[in-house]
């Protein structure tokens, strides 16, 4: 895409309404239907048109609630700005409407699109994950035929970083491990839960905390696989706070939250 077309981004310093509004429908328009066969492209205000149904059941099982039309909607933490210990965790988020398209196969998806997301940086301190999304997929396998259910005909993924980005999609179990364990017992545990699972890496949990309104996730901090030796030889391993999205270190003694996903 950034070799045929770009990513389909706004105008530099456009800030404008109507910017904000077709700035996922141009990703579409200009990038993606460059390089995948598409046949029906809707805006945020029709994406029912696309096969988008008009409820879905999040993966835990609560009630069934719409698809959100806006960035914002999908995740409220992406509300403007951040500023975290100063200018190095701050960000400034535009609220950008959703956009769906159908592919040739019959599959809907809606498209949340953030046009000002980062490069890699900062990723060795405290950092959040809102500047680093770019592009964010929600998948409906057969459209409007039932069950209309995460984790069944429903799923997400996650494009990370403007410059070679990392796309993940993840497939978390319906429920966090029974217990808070240590990063060193993650793996096994998510073997005891269920024999394909795996503990996610930290692109994986930045995708659940984008999409944790389909997921039905606590507001708990979560353990990733990123593991981190020091220089005094102390082992860290990265982790997740759900609430506001940022990722942190902490000994691997400790004990956190565990959300495991489907190999």
């Amino acid at each position: 895409m950034p070799s045929l077309n770009g990513y389909g981004i706004l105008m530099e310093g456009d800030s404008s309404t109507s910017a904000q509004d077709t700035a996922a429908e141009t990703f579409v328009t200009s990038g993606l239907s460059k390089v995948l066969k598409i046949n029906n492209i809707c805006d945020s205000g029709h994406l029912d048109d696309c096969g988008i149904p008009s409820k879905i059941t999040p993966l835990d099982g609560s009630s069934a609630f719409s698809l959100p039309k806006t960035l914002v909607e999908l995740n409220e933490m992406f509300d403007g700005s951040w500023v975290f210990s100063g200018d190095i965790f701050s960000y400034s988020q535009i609220d950008t409407k959703a956009a769906a398209f159908e592919t040739a196969n019959g599959e809907s998806v809606a498209v949340y699109y953030n046009p000002n997301c980062q490069p890699d940086m900062q990723e060795n301190v405290l950092h959040f994950s809102q500047p680093k999304m770019c592009a964010n997929f929600v998948y409906d396998l057969n459209g409007t035929k039932g069950p209309n259910t995460v984790g069944k005909d429903i799923g997400f993924i996650t494009a990370i970083y403007p410059i070679d980005p990392i796309v993940v999609a993840p497939m978390p179990l319906a429920q966090d491990a029974a217990n808070v364990i240590n990063a060193i017992n993650a793996s096994s545990e998510c073997k005891k839960q269920d024999s394909e699972s795996r503990v996610p890496t930290r692109y994986e949990l930045a995708s659940i905390f984008y999409n944790r309104k389909l997921v039905g996730m606590p507001h708990k901090y979560y353990w990733s696989s990123a593991i981190l030796v020091s220089n005094d030889g102390s082992n860290y391993a990265w982790g997740m706070q759900i609430s506001d999205g940022h990722h942190s270190l902490a000994p691997k003694t400790d004990n956190n939250n565990l959300r495991c996903v489907k190999r």
